[in-house]
């Protein structure tokens, strides 16, 4: 089966403009649809609607093949393929809300009623296991008066990629993951993605529930390894000698393990890792299923923002202060979910400690949340000048420029240098010496 020459993507948020722009760089049609007027008008003029590396170099290749439009009929009408790609916020339970998901899907369906020829739904948003066949099909044939898998076809398949990768993840799967209502609608969509993407990845075809299910597994394994990791880098830091990056290496190099996200050092954060974790938990309560290791991984992970304030308390002198690097929850993203970085500095200025940040992109969105209980400042050079304790959070490269003569502050420890905990051993993977100027400290070492 040859893929869809025409598609459209409703949601144009941090995953669907760029899922749009990719599929308009290889020549689709693409219709974007959102209901945010300013995301489409700036999708219309070759700009990019959201921050994500890489997008507007994507928006630029695809503009003769990528529009948006805030009617939603219209777009259905004018595609073979509707992605859904719209928030899906975690409830108390740990469940993920179709809130916005279920009105999308009665637009499309009604559109669908008007349409003679077939059409696929995609849900891309993490759902729930059962939600796709259950409300999901079920408010689509309600408002299209078709019957899911003869009338028209609907598919989940989530995407594996991460806010500041986004276009490179899309392009690059490890793998497509597709949840398929019957062979027609699974061929469409695999073959669709076949022709976007740069490499030749496994495919992974089954039934709704088992990609569901698959979905929130990949992640909450993926939170395990680096919840693991994290413990050996705690245990490295008590024996003298031992090195988390050297044992961590070792254990990457057997199949069964692998090296991806086999990095001791402090939380994950962001939009998925925290809450699939925590939704596969309350999945598997809710089957009266003990829910041990997920809600282990949750609460080691949960913990490292207060190890991460207690080691700086222990270096920093009375009156000192604190200057962090990194507040957003991973390098090239301005995402601020469930970050350590902003953690560490709402609990360190909670306690009256003065604290300096920086980041890369997120300094806007970190000054909505943090306000003026933090020091914000326009460069690395400027957050570490004057700290007694500085924090780097994040692996950024663009920190590394940081040097000896940098370092000043009013307070001194004991051997009269400020210290700096450096979380990801930045500085010395990268053969650049603080330790001439600084209390250089790294998480996951015994010294």
């Amino acid at each position: 089966m040859t893929g869809a020459s025409a598609v459209s993507v409703f949601g144009q948020g941090k995953l669907g403009s760029p899922m749009a722009a990719c599929l308009a760089s290889k020549g689709v049609q693409v219709i974007g649809v959102d209901l945010d007027e300013r995301k489409v008008s700036a999708l219309n003029a070759g700009k990019p609607p959201v921050f994500e590396p890489q997008l507007a170099d994507y928006i630029t290749k695809g503009r003769e093949w990528l529009r948006a439009t805030t009617d939603p009929t219209e777009a259905v009408l004018k595609s073979q393929i509707s992605f859904i790609i719209v928030a899906t916020p975690s409830e108390a339970s740990g469940e993920f809300s179709l809130r916005y998901a279920l009105p999308v899907c009665e637009q499309i369906g009604a559109a669908i009623a008007q349409k003679k020829d077939y059409h696929l739904v995609v849900m891309t948003s993490t759902v729930m296991p059962g939600h796709t066949g259950g409300p999901i099909r079920e408010v689509l044939e309600k408002a299209s008066g078709k019957t899911c898998g003869t009338g028209f076809g609907l598919c989940y398949s989530p995407e594996f990629i991460a806010l500041g990768s986004v276009v490179r993840d899309f392009m690059n799967p490890d793998f497509l993951l597709i949840g398929e209502s019957d062979a027609k609608a699974g061929a469409l969509l695999e073959a669709t993605y076949l022709n976007v993407v740069d490499n030749r990845p496994k495919v992974a075809r089954m039934n709704w529930v088992n990609a569901e299910l698959t979905k929130i597994a990949v992640n909450t394994y993926v939170t395990t390894k680096i919840a693991y990791a994290n413990m050996l880098a705690h245990v490295c830091e008590r024996l003298p000698g031992a090195d988390v990056d050297v044992v961590t290496g070792a254990l990457g190099m057997d199949s069964r393990i692998g090296a991806k996200y086999l990095k001791g050092a402090i939380g994950y954060g962001g939009p998925c890792f925290p809450r699939d974790n925590f939704a596969f938990g309350a999945l598997a309560r809710a089957k009266g299923v003990p829910a041990l290791l997920a809600e282990q991984t949750d609460r080691s992970n949960r913990d490292e923002v207060g190890r991460l304030v207690n080691l700086v308390q222990r270096h920093l002198p009375p009156g000192g202060t604190v200057a962090i690097l990194g507040i957003a929850y991973k390098p090239a993203t301005d995402v601020i979910v469930e970050s350590q970085g902003l953690m560490l500095a709402e609990k360190l200025a909670g306690q009256g400690i003065p604290v300096t940040a920086f980041d890369l992109a997120a300094m806007d969105n970190a000054k909505a949340v943090l306000g003026d209980r933090v020091r914000f400042v326009g460069s690395p050079r400027d957050c570490v000048h004057g700290a007694d304790v500085v924090v780097i959070t994040l692996p950024c490269e663009e920190y590394l420029a940081i040097g000896p003569e940098d370092f000043g502050g009013k307070h001194w420890t004991k051997d009269g240098q400020p210290t700096v905990i450096d979380c990801w051993r930045l500085f010395r993977n990268k053969g650049k010496d603080l330790t001439c100027a600084t209390n250089y400290v790294t998480i996951g070492t015994g010294r």
